[in-house]
């Protein structure tokens, strides 16, 4: 008689599959209902329910603030897609700063956009960052108020103001809240990405931080996840996102950083252009403005080496090459600086990104020249520290420094 014959094989690996693809469903029912059920409790603390389905995440564990509960001062601020408020919070007495953030027919990708910046705000902690006190809507509510600290001045009015001009104290004392709040924005993995005057908010102490993260977007070095380089105003725009860099990090606030330094010493935009028009911003990847920009860059910081362009890989390499190669000419540019930030922005205006300082290298650039100096010619005895009245003394070469918040003096401690 022959053998009998096997049952086949793959009916187990068949149930297997149905059991795992069963669980898979469960989960994910289960899944959406915790979502659903966030949602819901989200909608009942009075939050709108478009805002929910699309930034549930954003909103977390918070409560919607009353329209009521604000009383309009003045409008002191519009941008593209919001405007700004000045505000008295009639609860605490308390003046703020009122976003109210436009829809475009409640788009949920503008949601989403916007939901990027509420996340992000929540994730920095930092004297020298904006912060978010909360948001203003209701259930039935087509808008949506972003509550912040609100700060008396930008970085831009007090440039071009006529009557003031920034003492070397004010600058390090500016530059160092600066660099101190990107050193956060960047160990908290969030690039900044639109650095500039009018996004450098200053109140009557002198306190400066950093706000309008509307362009900023997370990001980790070890993940390399491509971006658009369609980010930074025109004028603060490193040549890497001119060139159609996709891949970058760090280096781009740092590099508007620079403009920043030399901006102040010098009381004006160091490389001043057109403005870049929202159709060519938004549908192209190069116009004819980034052209006139990265000439401007490459008269004023030097063209690439040939090097350079050979390993290049950025989109525009080849279309945005000068015919002839320009020499740098920052320190002749620039000669009446102070020679400590002549050096700074010779860094932080380095043409490759990789030259350029991170914003903690940049915050001991100072303390670590000092050190070469007292490494050479030894440091000065302790009699020299006790009278000396020099307004960047230090006691010992090791310490860190500390700035007033009144940005009259730095001093070491």
């Amino acid at each position: 008689q022959p053998a009998p014959v096997p049952a086949p094989a793959e009916k187990p690996a068949r149930k297997e599959r149905r059991s795992r693809s069963s669980r898979s469903v469960a989960e994910a029912r289960l899944g959406g209902s915790f979502a659903n059920r966030a949602r819901g409790e989200q909608v009942a603390a009075g939050w709108p329910a478009w805002l929910s389905a699309v930034a549930g995440e954003a909103i977390d564990g918070w409560t919607p603030r009353r329209a009521d509960s604000f009383e309009k001062i003045d409008k002191i601020g519009q941008g593209t897609y919001s405007n700004v408020y000045k505000a008295r919070d009639t609860v605490s007495g308390k003046i703020v700063a009122l976003k109210k953030v436009r829809f475009d027919n409640l788009e949920p990708e503008s949601v989403r956009f916007m939901a990027r910046e509420i996340l992000i705000l929540r994730r920095l902690d930092h004297p020298s960052v904006i912060k978010i006190d909360g948001l203003v809507t209701s259930r039935m509510s087509c808008s949506l108020y972003l509550v912040f600290e609100y700060m008396e001045h930008d970085l831009a009015g007090l440039v071009a103001s006529p009557d003031i001009k920034f003492t070397e104290p004010q600058v390090k004392c500016y530059m160092n809240q600066l660099l101190s709040g990107l050193e956060h924005c960047h160990d908290r993995g969030v690039l900044h990405r639109d650095i500039k005057g009018s996004n450098l908010l200053l109140d009557n102490n002198g306190m400066l931080k950093i706000a309008d993260f509307g362009l900023a977007s997370f990001f980790d070095p070890s993940r390399k996840q491509p971006m658009t380089s369609r980010v930074v105003t025109l004028w603060y725009r490193p040549p890497e996102l001119l060139l159609g860099a996709t891949d970058y990090g760090v280096g781009v606030d740092l590099w508007s950083a620079g403009c920043i330094l030399a901006e102040l010493l010098a009381g004006r935009p160091i490389m001043p252009g057109r403005t870049e028009t929202k159709l060519f911003r938004l549908q192209t990847n190069q116009s004819s403005e980034q052209v006139e920009q990265l000439h401007k860059i490459f008269k004023l910081c030097g063209s690439p080496t040939e090097e350079y362009w050979k390993k290049s890989k950025l989109p525009h390499a080849t279309i945005f090459k000068p015919q002839q190669p320009y020499k740098r000419r920052i320190t002749d540019t620039f000669k009446d600086f102070p020679q400590s930030a002549l050096r700074l922005i010779e860094t932080l205006l380095a043409i490759d990104p990789a030259d350029r300082l991170t914003a903690s290298s940049a915050l001991r650039s100072d303390v670590e020249q000092l050190h070469k100096i007292f490494k050479l010619c030894g440091s000065p005895t302790e009699e020299y520290w006790k009278k000396s009245k020099l307004p960047h003394s230090i006691e010992e070469p090791s310490c860190p420094t500390r700035y007033d918040h009144r940005c009259n003096l730095v001093l070491y401690h």
